[in-house]
């Protein structure tokens, strides 16, 4: 069947291969965020964090960790906070995120899940901060392994309209997994951090410059179309 009885016309419209496989794209270096959910002084975390960070950078990418110590609850403070502010920046400074947390009741960390809840959904001078961009997930635990947090995280990049890439990290016993200096061990642990990492890199590279185009939805058009009806045929005064 050719017909498309039940759309409406003036939102619906053929993919745009042009949109989809752009001639010109950027050719800075991967922008890419990484959060993590710990303040210990020995965060396993954000050592991972760190190890993820010096990947990304080999791989071409430039990394920025967020210190989020001092990042107050929500809604304890006003969006001016500077410490919200400097998360806010840098998620609309990012082409990619790398959210990485520890296991802790079985969950996420308050830490971890304050730091998503600052990240607002709705348009920050016009731009969404988060939608269509990429998102990679990592846990630590301190006993054996489970991927109830990048399960947890996972449903959380949905509901930002994140890119979030179908490979994971999961790190049991993460004690064991660094040596003195913070550095994580060879294993095949690291090795996944490095698969994460390098798919991370490549989802970036293909999907920042038409992230507006992947996103963009029939359902909202409709909306948009049939509000702007609306104001332009309401009464006037």
């Amino acid at each position: 069947m050719t017909d498309t009885p039940n759309v409406k016309d003036d939102a619906f419209r053929a993919l745009e291969l042009e949109a989809l496989f752009p001639r010109e794209r950027s050719t800075h270096k991967p922008r890419i965020l990484l959060l993590y959910g710990s303040l210990r002084k020995t965060s396993y975390s954000r050592l991972i964090a760190e190890e993820a960070a010096r990947i990304l950078t080999r791989l071409g990418c430039e990394a920025r960790l967020f210190d989020p110590a001092g990042l107050p609850l929500v809604d304890d403070v006003s969006e001016g906070n500077p410490k919200v502010q400097e998360l806010r920046d840098l998620v609309l400074w990012c082409e990619g995120m790398v959210w990485s947390s520890p296991e802790r009741h079985g969950a996420m960390t308050g830490l971890m899940k304050t730091q998503i809840d600052w990240i607002p959904l709705a348009p920050i001078g016009g731009v969404r901060p988060t939608q269509g961009k990429t998102l990679a997930l990592m846990q630590v635990e301190g006993g054996s392994q489970s991927f109830n947090t990048v399960n947890q995280l996972r449903i959380l990049g949905r509901w930002m309209r994140l890119l979030t890439i179908p490979n994971q990290s999961s790190v049991a016993k993460a004690w064991d997994e660094f040596d003195e200096t913070g550095r994580m061990k060879p294993s095949p642990y690291y090795d996944r951090v490095v698969d994460v990492m390098e798919e991370l890199a490549k989802f970036t590279w293909l999907t920042r410059d038409i992230k507006d185009h992947l996103v963009d939805r029939y359902s909202e058009r409709v909306e948009s179309r049939e509000a702007l009806s609306k104001r332009v045929n309401a009464p006037k005064d």
